[in-house]
């Protein structure tokens, strides 16, 4: 297989793990990089050994030399980056959240199908082992159908020491952890059909809120909770882990903390240990993410070289953005809203 050539782009706190990552993946490799600060493009620069370095996109796409890009950058510049790779027909990643708005979205998504170009979202929690074994137990039928569940993140991490951008914001976690949180529900249980939410801000020192509470009522009849927090103290910090709760006709799934998936049925139950791989450059308590940073990497490679639909590809991901602006507008107004809606 002849390895694809990828520029980076962002070269900020999270772009470590994915440069770490894109050494690790099998038939890629970055050959780029560019961002607009030129002490954070040395340092990373130097430790992966890049020689091409950007401070500036256009001039990178200019120069060429690359298979696809890779787009690591906060939020404000998404648009224009994914667009700028639509226009020179370069397949791209991009980080999430994927818009400022659902409307931005959707025109990302349309450049680049205009550009017949594949174009993914940067959604790796989906790939984390442990929600990755919850779903294969589900698509061995081990529970039945599948008519309720929990998805929940409760942690008092302190995230803002090593991002404090995610304090000024005047949205926090649902647009920052709660679209991931989202997203698993949607990989589980299907699509949603309607949500109600309810958020909080409990901490004094960020301008959005660090708690919300989401039901979703989901197209194939299921109902879920999602429950993120970044205000609970608890007695064995949780972080980084999404705990599951499932409940079905024929049994049930609990994927608590400390990785051991529990299934219950006819036939009794059984726990399994689905604890992430400890990579060669992470560290805990991040190596369940930095795993899937991996997995979704890889996934982009061997979609690529298939000509297969990633499995969070731009367009899929519009409907997890669309339960993200959902929410917030559900929270604003106290009322259901119909997410099919959004879409339409």
């Amino acid at each position: 297989m002849t390895e694809l050539k990828g520029a980076l782009i962002g070269c900020g706190f999270f772009a470590i793990n994915q440069m770490h990552a894109w050494n690790d993946v099998r038939g890629a490799g970055i050959v780029a990089i560019c961002d607009r600060d030129p002490e954070r493009l040395k340092i990373v620069g130097d430790q992966f050994g890049i020689d091409r370095r950007y401070g500036d996109a256009e001039a990178l796409f200019a120069d060429g030399g690359f298979d696809f890009v890779d787009i690591a950058t906060t939020v404000q510049s998404h648009r224009f980056l994914v667009e700028l790779a639509a226009a020179n027909k370069v397949p791209a990643i991009c980080q999430k959240p994927f818009a400022k708005t659902l409307s931005d979205a959707k025109a990302m998504v349309e450049a680049c199908r205009n550009a017949s170009i594949p174009l993914m979202v940067h959604e790796n929690f989906r790939w984390q082992t442990p929600i990755q074994a919850v779903r294969k137990a589900l698509d061995a039928d081990a529970i039945g159908t599948p008519f309720w569940g929990r998805f929940s993140f409760r942690s008092a991490y302190d995230v803002f020491s090593g991002q404090p951008y995610l304090a000024e914001g005047e949205r926090f976690i649902i647009e920052d952890l709660g679209i991931h949180t989202l997203d698993i529900a949607r990989y589980i249980l299907g699509d949603v059909r309607s949500l109600t939410a309810r958020t909080k801000r409990v901490n004094p020192a960020i301008k959005g809120e660090d708690v919300a509470t989401i039901l979703l009522d989901h197209e194939n009849g299921a109902t879920s909770v999602v429950d993120v927090s970044y205000a609970t103290r608890l007695s064995r910090e949780p972080f980084p882990e999404t705990l599951i709760e499932l409940d079905g006709s024929e049994g049930t799934i609990r994927l608590p903390q400390g990785y051991g998936l529990e299934i219950t049925n006819a036939k009794g139950t059984t726990t399994t240990d689905v604890s992430p791989k400890l990579l060669s450059w992470a560290s805990r308590p991040w190596h369940n993410i930095q795993e899937s940073v991996y997995a979704i990497q890889q996934h982009w490679v061997d979609q690529l070289e298939r000509g297969g639909e990633h499995s969070t590809s731009g367009a899929d991901n519009l409907k997890t953005f669309a339960l993200v602006e959902a929410a917030y507008d559900s929270a604003a107004r106290g009322q259901t809203i119909d997410v099919g809606a959004m879409l339409r």
